[in-house]
């Protein structure tokens, strides 16, 4: 199959190496921040040891990788890949997607990661935005590839099994291509990328709706990730379990290749993770680090834990006195533990911002948690925390070797818009430079849009996106995430949105159904009846917490209606509730 590949070159010359050419370059190029010379590193010292592989499904060592690395980069050379080109990437998170990435990357390529959560229209947009000359997808994604965004690129890709995909193939067609790799090929050496070099074009998709190509370099991306480790130190028997997208930057940089970099494994669910799936994988991997975004330990902690702390009018009572609530949190921090496989050490949570009753529980549980701060922008990572140094509503202080300050700081409050500079910070968006100049003080700050303020420490502390402020009928700034954290505190709240509807606040939520229903399920009526009596609950819950708030929030945020969203809100793929859907 590999011979009928288009435009496939027969012609071999002796000498190609992306990597291992002698000890002395291997020790000059693990000096450079390019992703290439950390990977060629590791791979040397971890050959034997497990890379990336599927939960359970056998080993899959760092030897394995740089020889599969090194005959797809062949495959992508022939097919006239140069430095520089771009190579979108298409699937979901698995061991051929980092192979994949890398081989883009190693050969001074660009990899565009699109998320799979993007629809048709967006897939088509970033292919030809991007100018991507090949695209390398997933069989079950397929359809969301339009024809005329297929033809916008050279060759398309099987992440399957590197089968090349003639333009126009059956979807029924796909399983039988066969893989395009061979046995062993030896083709000419490659340019290899440096450090300011492009690595990637990360498309986000963001909570405003409007998605922009983030250029990162191998410097960003290569520092960011080695610097993680003054955060978290990361040893060759550490597994790591993937449950987030990797072309997001968050798993990209933290959970893919910082545990590459330092000999790790990363271990990846065939599956989509629903809850059972996911329990089944932390059993079986029993990782040592695991990293998600506020939202799955949010909902494990509303849905299975805080009910059992409310089940009875002794049991509420009990958990309203400090001590014993914290006793009964560090039981349950145990439990949760087990639950978690019994090895973790390590929870990083990043991505948005961790409720606070959330993270209370979380801290008198002494569970091994971190929290991080960061945008795609800077590759992610800006601010984190270590095991045991978090401070509740804090994202910690500015990792090392990056500075942050604060802009138009109101001297009232001591807050303002987070501004950051180092290695880490994007080049720019992809041809945009009026928007990547508005992003930019005229001193070289990067402007997150996120407004804040540092405690005498320096920890940071975040409130909340500048784009989300409303302005009050007097100028006061009211920021929503200040009153969501309010009302996600409330009992059966598993989430909300606040927003301005004709100069008011209007508060949407979705409640634990789950938990609302369980109460009912004694009653031997009608289901009608039943239904009548959760609807009759319903109002009642949302009275209550319409009350409760504005008793707690100041006089310019308080709540004129409160309205039950019976569904949970749509989302982006770290999980931050998509706004502009909404408004």
């Amino acid at each position: 199959m590999f011979w009928n590949c288009p435009a496939v070159s027969r012609r071999f010359v002796l000498g190609f190496t992306i990597s291992f050419i002698c000890k002395k370059e291997k020790m000059d190029r693990v000096k450079k921040l390019t992703i290439p010379a950390f990977i060629n590193d590791s791979i040397s010292k971890n050959g034997e040891k497990t890379s990336l592989v599927y939960a359970n499904e056998g080993n899959y060592a760092y030897s394995d990788l740089g020889k599969e690395m090194r005959l797809l980069a062949g495959l992508l050379a022939s097919l006239g890949i140069e430095k520089g080109d771009k190579v979108a990437v298409l699937g979901p998170s698995s061991p051929n997607w980092g192979i994949a990435f890398l081989s883009v990357v190693s050969m001074g390529a660009v990899a565009v990661p699109i998320l799979p959560d993007f629809n048709s229209k967006e897939v088509k947009n970033i292919l030809e935005h991007s100018e991507s000359k090949i695209l390398i997808f997933a069989q079950n994604l397929y359809g969301l590839i339009e024809e005329d965004a297929a033809r916008s690129c050279q060759h398309l890709i099987l992440l399957d099994n590197f089968a090349c995909v003639p333009i126009g193939c059956q979807a029924s067609q796909l399983k039988n291509l066969a893989p395009a790799l061979p046995a062993a090929l030896i083709y000419p050496e490659i340019n290899a990328p440096e450090e300011d070099d492009l690595a990637s074009i990360i498309y986000t998709s963001g909570t405003t709706g409007n998605s922009k190509g983030v250029m990162l370099t191998h410097r960003n991306l290569a520092w960011t990730a080695q610097q993680c480790t003054t955060i978290q130190k990361i040893v060759p028997s550490d597994r790591f379990l993937s449950v987030l997208p990797l072309s997001h930057t968050l798993e990209n940089t933290v959970g893919f290749l910082l545990p590459l970099f330092n000999g790790a494994s990363v271990h990846y669910i065939r599956k989509v993770p629903t809850p059972h799936v996911l329990l089944n994988a932390l059993n079986t991997v029993r990782p040592t680090k695991l990293l998600i975004v506020p939202l799955i330990i949010e909902k494990i902690f509303k849905t299975r834990i805080l009910p059992k702390f409310q089940k009875s009018p002794v049991i509420r009572f009990l958990y309203s006195i400090g001590p014993i609530r914290k006793l009964l949190h560090v039981v349950a921090g145990k439990k949760l533990h087990k639950t978690f496989g019994g090895k973790l050490d390590f929870l990083g949570i990043g991505g948005a911002k961790l409720d606070g009753t959330v993270e209370k529980f979380l801290k008198e549980a002494k569970f091994p948690y971190a929290i991080g701060y960061g945008l795609t922008e800077t590759s992610p990572l800006l601010a984190g925390t270590r095991v045991g140094g978090t401070r509740v509503g804090s994202t910690g202080p500015a990792m090392a070797g990056v500075s942050l300050r604060l802009g138009d700081v109101d001297p009232a409050t001591g807050e303002g818009e987070i501004q950051a500079k180092g290695p880490n910070v994007m080049r720019g968006y992809y041809k945009a430079p009026e928007i990547t100049r508005s992003v930019f003080t005229d001193d070289g700050w990067f402007k997150t849009g996120d407004r804040g303020w540092f405690d005498k420490n320096g920890f940071l502390y975040i409130k909340g996106r500048i784009k989300n402020m409303i302005v009050g009928s007097s100028g006061e700034n009211i920021y929503p995430e200040d009153i969501e954290s309010v009302i996600n505190r409330m009992r059966y709240v598993l989430e909300s949105l606040v927003l301005e509807k004709k100069g008011r606040l209007v508060a949407m939520i979705h409640l634990n159904m789950e938990e609302i229903e369980n109460q009912y399920q004694h009653l031997k009526v009608e289901t009608a009846q039943v239904k009548d009596k959760i609807n009759e609950k319903i109002d009642e819950i949302l009275k209550d917490i319409h009350k409760k708030v504005n008793e707690e929030v100041n006089k310019f945020s308080k709540l004129h209606s409160v309205v039950f969203h019976p569904s949970p809100f749509e989302k982006t793929p770290t999980k931050k509730i998509k706004r502009f859907l909404y408004v």
